[in-house]
């Protein structure tokens, strides 16, 4: 294994899935936390992983792309609701 692209070769959905869940619970299977160093290997190995083996919207961190306004449902504003009045403090 000379590059990081031998060692991404050689991951499995299974190594994949529990490489993932040590980075999201912060400690392997046996129980052994990751430092720092150990959680950012992990985290670009997923992204590389994800990137070659997963479609765009099943990625960590994907966000979906907002809808178009037109499709949006009309906001409401309340006008005589007490959240829109200002609140009068007393002073002492």
């Amino acid at each position: 294994m000379n590059t990081l692209q031998d060692m991404l070769q050689m991951i499995t959905p299974e190594v994949y899935d529990n490489i993932k869940r040590a980075v999201e619970i912060g400690k392997w299977l046996d129980g052994t936390k990751l430092d720092a160093a150990q959680r950012e290997l992990c985290m670009q190995a997923l992204i590389a992983y994800e990137r070659k083996h997963l479609p765009e919207e099943e990625r960590s961190g994907y966000i979906a792309p907002a809808s178009c306004p037109s499709d949006a449902p009309e906001k409401i504003r309340i006008v005589n609701s007490p959240v829109n009045k200002p609140v009068k403090r007393q002073v002492e």
